[in-house]
């Protein structure tokens, strides 16, 4: 299969290090959240950066299927809440993820109709199908 995009991000230190692109135009520095027992920081954490990748591509599939199905509408907005949950299988941790849509100037049925197709339809909502559980809901 030929890739579309691909791009490589290096972590060092894992939760309490870095996180950098070959080229440096991505670079953060990572930390254990103080819930995890870190220290209180500004540095990012590995569910900060899900989160947003989430979100940033859950909107786009949004808007590319409005858009494709010319649908009319003001804005779209994704909020991802990425938790962290004891796993009794394993007594590790596991992820879980609530999507927020708001699509502004359409009745609340199409917003949770096009909130669905777009969980079909984005490579996040794929990657993750069957091994995380995420609650999509509309405002």
């Amino acid at each position: 299969m030929k890739a579309l995009f691909e791009t490589t991000i290096t972590n060092t230190g894992g939760r309490d290090g870095s996180v950098s692109s070959p080229d440096n135009i991505f670079y953060l520095d990572v930390a254990k959240p103080k819930a995890l027992g870190g220290e209180t920081t500004t540095a990012s954490n590995p569910e900060q950066l899900f989160a947003a990748g989430y979100s940033a591509c859950f909107n786009s599939a949004l808007e590319l299927i409005l858009d494709k199905d010319k649908i009319e509408y003001k804005s779209s907005e994704v909020i991802a809440t990425v938790s962290l949950y004891s796993d009794k299988e394993d007594g590790g941790v596991k992820l879980g993820v609530k999507l927020e849509v708001t699509i502004e100037g359409v009745e609340q049925e199409v917003a949770l109709e096009y909130a669905h197709k777009a969980h079909n339809y984005c490579p996040y909502s794929k990657a993750i199908n069957g091994n995380v559980e995420v609650e999509v809901i509309t405002n």
